[in-house]
């Protein structure tokens, strides 16, 4: 939970129950307000959850049909998830393939749009798992 997100989207709503505390001692105001957020940091958490659960079942769907190659899309996704950027070195590491091999991995996962290039370069180029950082937006 990211209890400070709320807190700065309701600054003042924040200093404005901490002085309810220190000019009338009301502290029950104040753990409202907390709790206000508690609960909406949780929905937003089970929301983010869910999302991520959906985008794994649908990038799993469409692992599913690389056939073979669906093994080490599989190892490069769950670095992903840890790590959503990688180059074509981190993707050979990872999977234990050669680097030509590498690139035509993340070729095939460019199509089924798991990774996007995004230094626009010929030469070492970074690819990010967009659709998995937008969930966080």
């Amino acid at each position: 939970m990211y209890l400070s997100d709320f807190f700065e989207r309701n600054r003042n709503l924040y200093y404005d129950n901490l002085m309810v505390v220190r000019e009338k001692n009301n502290l029950s105001q104040w753990f409202k307000f907390f709790l206000v957020g508690v609960i909406e940091t949780s929905k937003n958490g089970i929301r983010t959850f869910e999302n991520i659960l959906q985008l794994q079942k649908q990038v799993d769907s469409e692992i599913q049909k690389m056939g073979s190659r669906g093994i080490n899309a599989k190892k490069v996704l769950d670095y992903l998830y840890n790590k959503p950027l990688i180059n074509a070195a981190k993707v050979s590491e990872v999977t234990g393939i050669s680097m030509p091999s590498s690139y035509k991995l993340i070729s095939d996962l460019e199509k089924i749009r798991v990774l996007k290039e995004i230094t626009g370069g010929q030469r070492s180029r970074m690819y990010v798992f967009a659709n998995y950082l937008n969930i966080f937006k």
